[in-house]
């Protein structure tokens, strides 16, 4: 499981403050027989192959355990991955009344850039906030509650260890289930030039480089699942972080428009 130093950014402050919530890492399995082909190979693919397949609908689930305390953060939207660009909304936790604690964040996903909207801490309810994912310590895994599509995708190209485990049924869909562990460092030298300093940054702000996951490909190679597990340091407790991507409504028309630079907040955020 990947640790990640006490390092935080301003951005993190969404989901660390949060502490959003998580499961135990799978143990890395010795790798398995795939029927027609090398499970490793096939998993390495899927970043390709959602390329050629274009867009498609995603939904996102990010939980957080630290101590006592369990949270989920989802999100909703569409992501173009030809483009690498994508639009998420985000819905953070209730309060403990069980009412609505949180406007629900807007992101939008571009290469080397996130801009979310209805941030909050002191960003007026107008304006965006633009994020540098290059400059996070953790190249946007985790930080804003939601991982990238197209960089959850391009992290399995760090994929070793990898096991065929089955065939499952998932929303309807036959699909193949894979279990390895990914090389952040492996990932970042090999992925695509739109992703690859989000990545980059990740494999140094994390002390560990490997990141277990479980992927689930379709009959065509297109990734229609996958669930990433993390764990960093924040003030001194353990933070243990499991990143969920589903991926259906392939062919659904995904439109980003980015704000205009004066709608774009300049002030400081608070953490």
């Amino acid at each position: 499981m990947v640790e990640r130093s006490g390092r935080t950014g301003g951005a993190w402050a969404v989901a660390a403050a949060l502490m959003v919530g998580a499961c135990a890492a799978p143990q890395a399995a010795e790798p398995g027989a795939e029927p027609g082909g090398d499970p490793a190979t096939s998993v390495r693919q899927a970043a390709e192959v959602l390329s050629r397949a274009g867009t498609s609908k995603a939904s996102t689930s990010m939980e957080m355990a630290s101590g006592g305390t369990r949270v989920t953060i989802r999100g909703e939207g569409g992501y173009d991955f030809r483009r690498r660009t994508g639009h998420l909304e985000v819905v953070l936790p209730k309060d403990a009344a069980g009412a609505s604690e949180h406007r629900p964040i807007t992101e939008l996903l571009v290469p080397g850039a996130l801009y979310m909207k209805n941030r909050g801490a002191g960003v007026p309810a107008d304006k965006w906030v633009r994020v540098d994912t290059a400059a996070l310590h953790d190249g946007n895994l985790v930080t804003n509650g939601a991982t990238d599509p197209a960089v959850a995708a391009e992290l399995l190209r760090g994929a070793q260890k990898v096991t065929y485990v089955g065939e499952v049924e998932l929303a309807g869909v036959r699909v193949r289930h894979y279990r390895g562990v990914a090389d952040l460092a492996v990932a970042a030298r090999t992925a695509s030039p739109q992703v690859r300093g989000a990545l980059a940054a990740a494999a140094k702000g994390f002390a560990k480089d490997a990141v277990p996951f479980d992927a689930y490909l379709d009959a065509e190679g297109r990734l229609r699942k996958v669930r990433h597990q993390f764990s960093f340091a924040n003030q001194g407790r353990t933070v243990a972080v499991a990143s969920t991507t589903l991926l259906y409504g392939f062919g659904t028309p995904v439109d980003v428009r980015l704000p205009s630079r004066e709608d774009i907040y300049a002030g400081k955020i608070k953490a």
